[in-house]
């Protein structure tokens, strides 16, 4: 929804090229018949050999925050509308600001599988595919929404605070995995990944420093964003665009209501590998390691701005609070409450154009995944097991840890159960996998809502993703 979109986007600037390293569903983690099992651990071999289905392989959107709608609208008493933001004056602030976190994470990512294979052949189980993956995702720090929310609290109001970030990538992947079973007890496995940039960016607001000057806000802050989507990206200065220059210094601020994209092409190149090992410890235990995504992306044709040096003015946040006294209260939806929000929010930080055919260079976001797994003496297709996560990526980094009850109760179907608890708060998470001879289908989640809008948008926390995917398996 739109005003989903300016709340995310809004933050701080206009970021919205997605994507960085690829997400799994974990809940498929001990699944042996689950195709793609070897994304989330290279060491894992394929039950069957396959081939995938184009764009059908695997499939798995996922929206991951700490925040939730229930945290930025509220029920009105009267009037055209139901609801209303959290900076309407009807709206508690110690209410609104009991509901956020000291930093709050909002991040989504779409991963598909455009073809893949995999195939027994030179001592091991190899890969091959082709993937393209997205990611948005942004940090907001509490003391930015007591600034937004409480404004002015007496003649020396001063709000100061860091780590307002933005990280957005698009890319596509082509990766070759090989898997080799050592001995009985230890199986190793690697994968090599060659990455294509469609479009990345990133801003990051070091330190913002907000005081109240009279009847203006006087800001100053140290950061800066670089954004690279090929030679087709026209980000103009204000004397470029020929927008009004209101004093000295303006000139090469960033004209936002005037960029604009004109033609595609790759803007980026990286390289990742995946490493990772099992061991069978007991005849009922095994235990297994991975580190997926240790590289690096390259962006080049970027653009890079930063901050000004000195100090600006603010006018602050105007016309959004919505009460029945004010008298455009009838045309002021949410989407427009929301727009005002991120247009106010685009003249709070002030950045200006540095270099337009520059580059840079970013580490993937790396992650690491510690797994334990134990035959029940009582039933052996039952085993219960333990994953630990860490995803390190700076202010969208998490850990999680995730208890299951994995069942195969036939050869060609198993299924798991399993409860997180992880950054972005408890979580529960299945899926069911259908492995016989020539097929595999699976869908799963790890992530269930349970309280969710008429528009199927999350109440509480916005965590949520899906996973399937149909596969064509042969051999032995």
């Amino acid at each position: 929804m739109k005003y989903i979109k300016a709340l995310v986007a809004g933050s701080v600037l206009s970021c919205s090229f997605a994507a960085a390293a690829q997400s799994a569903p974990r809940s498929a983690y001990f699944l042996d018949g689950y195709t793609f099992r070897h994304e989330l651990n290279p060491a894992f071999a394929g039950e069957r050999n396959y081939v995938s289905v184009p764009a059908l392989a695997n499939v798995n959107p996922s929206f991951y925050s700490n925040v939730g709608v229930k945290t930025f609208l509220y029920k009105t008493d009267g009037g055209q509308y139901d609801l209303t933001t959290f900076m309407s004056p009807t709206v508690s602030g110690a209410e609104f600001m009991s509901k956020l976190s000291e930093n709050n994470h909002i991040n989504a990512n779409i991963d598909i599988t455009l073809l893949s294979a995999g195939f027994k052949a030179f001592g091991g189980f190899n890969t091959i595919t082709i993937g393209a993956h997205t990611d948005v995702g942004v940090n907001l720090p509490k003391d930015l929404f007591a600034f937004m929310k409480l404004g002015q609290q007496g003649p020396d109001t001063r709000y100061n605070f860091s780590n307002i970030d933005v990280r957005a990538n698009a890319m596509a992947e082509i990766a070759l995995g090989h898997q080799r079973q050592i001995d009985k007890k230890l199986a190793v496995g690697a994968k090599l990944k060659v990455l294509l940039g469609a479009g990345g960016a990133n801003a990051h607001i070091d330190n913002m420093d907000v005081r109240f000057g009279g009847d203006k806000w006087i800001i100053k802050a140290d950061g800066y964003m670089n954004v690279a989507a090929g030679k087709g990206l026209y980000m103009p200065t204000r004397l470029e665009s020929g927008a009004e220059i209101e004093k000295p210094g303006m000139e090469n601020l960033i004209d936002w209501g005037k960029i604009d994209y004109d033609s595609f092409g790759l803007s980026g190149f990286g390289m990742g590998v995946d490493l990772g090992a099992t061991y069978r410890l007991l005849p009922d235990l095994e235990l297994s390691a991975a580190v997926n995504d240790l590289g690096f992306m390259s962006w080049n044709h970027a653009i890079k701005a930063r901050t000004g040096t000195g100090e600006w003015e603010f006018d602050g946040f105007q016309n959004i609070g919505v009460n029945d006294d004010q008298p455009d209260y009838e045309d002021n939806k949410i989407e427009t409450q929301f727009d005002n929000m991120w247009y106010d929010l685009q003249d709070a930080v002030s950045f200006h154009r540095e270099a337009t055919e520059s580059s840079y260079t970013k580490a993937l976001a790396a992650t690491i995944h510690l797994g334990a797994e134990y035959k029940m003496p009582f039933y052996k297709n039952l085993t219960g097991s333990f994953l630990f996560s860490s995803h390190i990526a700076g202010c969208a980094s998490w850990t999680e840890g995730r208890f299951y009850a994995n069942v195969k109760p036939v050869k060609w179907f198993d299924a798991t159960v399993n409860y997180g608890a992880s950054t972005y708060g408890s979580s529960f998470g299945w899926m069911l996998n259908f492995h016989p001879k020539g097929f595999n289908f699976f869908i799963g989640s790890d992530h269930m809502l349970f309280k969710v809008t008429p528009q199927f948008v999350p109440v509480c926390n916005a965590t949520a993703n899906i996973n399937l995917g149909f596969n064509v398996t042969f051999g032995s």
